[in-house]
């Protein structure tokens, strides 16, 4: 190919490419402007879309620089205040429940049960007996003691009226006689009594578990009598709550299986240690039951309240790290200031920090990439604002002229 055939081609491809170059780069038009080709072929190769875009580019870019001077250049940000939030006020256990006074009714000898006094359910006193056991033998022990202590007491009473007639040794041995016939009725009593079975405390009495008949020892219940009068609900709360916790402080419960009632009580007692294991504290607490609609080994919901923790709460998406710690950009007198904030309680809708932050401080949650330390930023609600105030004024100032007109 002869070399003005290349040369042609060249020229051609160079022209095609420097067309699509104008055409499709930004500013490439105002580059051709300054290195001295004439504007009507710059003109006729720019499409006039890009040359308005190139336009406003330049347009916007004289504003930037002249914002830059006024301070138009500080970074768009928007903020949220900060709010305050209490943790550690309250305290939520499930509790088991139990009768203030519980009591397992044992014999306190052995023999054949005779008969039941009560039934389960019934309501009964102190001292009450509620069962027997068989008791001949120990009626006939007691009768022969009482006649061996009526015998050594006509012999003490003979011998005294005898006077100096018997010896002083004959007196005192026949006193001996009478004391020890005095113990013996004493213990035959004793044994006779404990043939009753007797309630050592007043309440309501269970399933009897023994029947007529049976063969009972000292460890065989015969019933379990409950006071319920009052309920003692034992729940255990967690080692932060040992120091803030005190006996006599008010609770609230409600019992699982009587959801629709809320309940109230005091606490009774705490333990003096907290289990190594759970590092949990075992709390009492006491709460009456006139209607006599709990009972012993309820589950109970028990809640304690306290008066919390108070700490500044953000917008998870305000809490920024560096090699420091964490910490918030925080908006006063449009500037920007670092504040370091511990995270005390991260939940998905704010964050709880402990910081020197005051309720309704404005943080930014975005626009954080080019904020410094004591830098000047721009808000975006004020600039809405400030966009929205001008209309509003031509608006008055186009209804005074009608009204003017009219």
């Amino acid at each position: 190919m002869r070399l003005w055939k290349q040369l042609l081609i060249c020229l051609v491809i160079l022209v095609v490419g420097l067309g699509v170059w104008v055409r499709f780069v930004p500013g490439a038009a105002t580059m051709l402007a300054k290195a001295g080709v004439p504007e009507q072929l710059v003109a006729y190769a720019a499409k006039p879309a890009d040359t308005a875009k190139e336009g406003d580019g330049q347009a916007q870019a004289g504003r930037g620089q002249g914002g830059r001077g006024q301070g138009g250049g500080a970074p768009l940000v928007v903020t949220q205040p900060v709010d305050t939030a209490v943790v550690n006020d309250r305290l939520n256990a499930i509790g088991s429940g139990e009768a203030i006074l519980s009591v397992s009714v044992t014999p306190l000898a052995t023999g054949n049960l005779t008969e039941v006094l009560v039934k389960s359910g019934d309501l009964i006193e102190k001292g009450q007996v509620i069962a027997r056991l068989d008791s001949d033998e120990q009626k006939i022990a007691a009768a022969q003691a009482k006649v061996a202590l009526d015998s050594a007491s006509e012999k003490v009473e003979r011998n005294r009226k005898l006077g100096n007639a018997v010896s002083v040794a004959v007196l005192r041995e026949a006193e001996f006689a009478m004391q020890a016939a005095e113990l013996a009725l004493q213990t035959a009593e004793l044994d006779l009594k404990r043939r009753d079975i007797a309630a050592p405390s007043g309440g309501i009495v269970g399933i009897i578990t023994a029947h007529p008949g049976d063969y009972v020892t000292t460890s065989t219940p015969i019933a379990v009598v409950d006071d319920r009068s009052q309920i003692l609900v034992d729940f255990w709360v967690p080692e932060r709550f040992s120091t803030k916790i005190s006996v006599g402080q008010d609770i609230s419960a409600t019992a699982i299986a009587l959801p629709t009632s809320e309940l109230s009580g005091v606490i009774d007692a705490i333990d003096n240690r907290v289990d190594q294991a759970s590092r949990t504290l075992r709390v009492r607490a006491r709460i009456d039951n006139p209607d006599d609609t709990l009972r012993a080994g309820m589950s109970f919901s028990v809640s304690v309240r306290f008066p919390g923790d108070h700490y500044p709460t953000v917008n998870p998406l305000a809490i920024q790290w560096s090699a420091d710690g964490s910490y918030v950009w925080r908006i006063a007198a449009e500037k920007s200031q670092k504040v370091p904030v511990k995270i005390i309680q991260r939940n998905s809708d704010k964050v709880l920090v402990d910081a020197e932050l005051a309720k309704g401080d404005a943080v930014v949650m975005e626009g954080v990439q080019r904020l410094r330390d004591g830098g000047a930023v721009r808000i975006a609600g004020e600039q809405r604002q400030q966009k929205q105030k001008p209309k509003q004024g031509d608006q008055e100032q186009k209804v005074s002229e009608a009204e003017a007109a009219k």
